[in-house]
């Protein structure tokens, strides 16, 4: 039997959906008292989200993600399709949590989950039929666990609109319309396929009925209501408008703190699809890269905004409860590291993320909450009141839970 709190983990977004994978390097080694100890490396990131930036030409996508990603990878312009090739960038998720696990367990070195953007060059009407430059990475979208719509919903005669005018309303269901047509379009090809094939499940071509009667009253493909065993015969073709959707309602600095008319509309929108709302400001974001952390407090304040409720740290909340996930931890001398799982995930399917045979060969979870053993100030305080639990196979993991994995394999 082996006690082991590992290491690794990695989280990506495209603004996508979770796959795991992971790789570990066993290496053998002796301790003082000459019993065997093995350790482990992680060689491979296990859980990744992705998700994709969209919208139309000009509305602030680039912007917004050079300044998530902190990083000039896009180029940004006031003219449509500035963006031409799709921008990848990676971040890390902001957790207070990981700083003070790793002073508690005087950790040598921390490891956050981490996010991957794609910023897609914009879309216009006719995209799905293969209008503009946007519809050439439609295929990349369908990879994705989520869709962030960047929706401009300021006023500027100085940044040029590619319909000539701002409606907030207007411009979201027009790129909604071009997901719904291109979802539309391969959903009919997968209905004649299936139409040809005597082996077809037919509980996929039900479900693709269902979707297709939707999709063709100008609805997104979400809005068709599917069983599990139906949403899973479909899941492989990864339909555009069937994505979890987050609105990012792009405002000027004036309009962080309270929004505007627009934002209000975009919200109302959200709630009929059930989807998300932020509101972020693509500008403020790229004049927070440029300040220190004191500097970045200090500014947003003076706009009404909390470091906690703008930007990546906005989107990376609404992301995570669209999505249903949650963050656990390991954490120990050498590391303290976050992990990110599903929500009404069991201990078992947890470890598996760090590693399969930690799945496979699943005896126990040590678990303590991170509240408790922050406030215990130690794993030993927190063992001594009782507080450090010994959960088996049937634990659903809670949010926050520090965790060391008991297994054999």
């Amino acid at each position: 039997m082996m006690k082991i709190s590992v290491p690794a983990t990695m989280f990506s977004v495209f603004l996508l959906v979770p796959g795991r994978s992971a790789a570990f390097s066993g290496l053998s080694s002796f301790t003082r008292s000459g019993t065997l100890k093995r350790t482990y490396s992680s060689t491979k990131m296990t859980m990744k989200l992705q998700t994709a930036l969209v919208g139309l030409p000009n509305v602030g996508k680039s912007t917004l993600f050079n300044a998530l990603t902190e990083s000039q990878g896009a180029e940004m312009g006031n003219y449509p399709f500035c963006t031409i090739d799709a921008n990848v960038g990676v971040v890390t998720v902001p957790d207070e949590k990981l700083e003070k696990l790793a002073v508690v367990n005087n950790s040598v070195k921390t490891v956050p989950t981490t996010l991957e953007f794609v910023d897609v060059a914009g879309l216009i009407k006719g995209a799905s039929q293969g209008e503009g430059l946007g519809n050439k990475f439609l295929a990349s979208i369908r990879q994705c666990d989520a869709v962030v719509h960047v929706v401009r919903c300021f006023d500027d005669d100085d940044v040029i609109h590619v319909d000539g005018t701002v409606d907030a309303i207007r411009d979201a269901e027009l790129i909604n319309l071009e997901l719904a047509f291109a979802d539309l379009d391969q959903v009919e090809n997968r209905l004649m396929r299936i139409k040809k094939d005597r082996k077809a499940d037919p509980l996929e071509a039900g479900a693709l009925e269902k979707v297709k009667a939707v999709l063709e009253s100008d609805r997104p493909a979400r809005y068709a209501e599917l069983d599990e065993d139906e949403e899973n015969a479909i899941k492989s073709m990864g339909l555009l408008s069937r994505k979890k959707m987050i609105y990012a309602a792009n405002v000027a600095d004036s309009d962080l703190a309270t929004g505007n008319e627009m934002t209000k509309k975009l919200q109302e929108l959200a709630d009929r699809e059930g989807a998300k709302m932020v509101i972020v400001s693509a500008q403020v974001e790229a004049e927070l890269v440029e300040l220190e952390d004191e500097d970045r407090v200090e500014f947003l304040e003076s706009l009404g905004v909390t470091m906690e409720n703008s930007g990546l740290r906005a989107l990376v909340r609404e992301a995570y409860d669209l999505l249903q996930l949650q963050t656990y931890y390991t954490s120990g001398p050498q590391e303290t590291r976050a992990w990110t799982i599903r929500k009404g995930w069991t201990a078992p399917k947890a470890a598996g993320v760090i590693h399969n045979d930690f799945e496979r060969g699943f005896i126990r979870a040590e678990t303590v909450s991170y509240n408790d053993l922050i406030e215990c100030g130690s794993e030993a305080a927190a063992k001594s009141k009782g507080l450090l639990r010994s959960e088996g196979k049937e634990y659903v993991v809670q949010e926050g839970d520090v965790i060391l994995f008991r297994f054999n394999v």
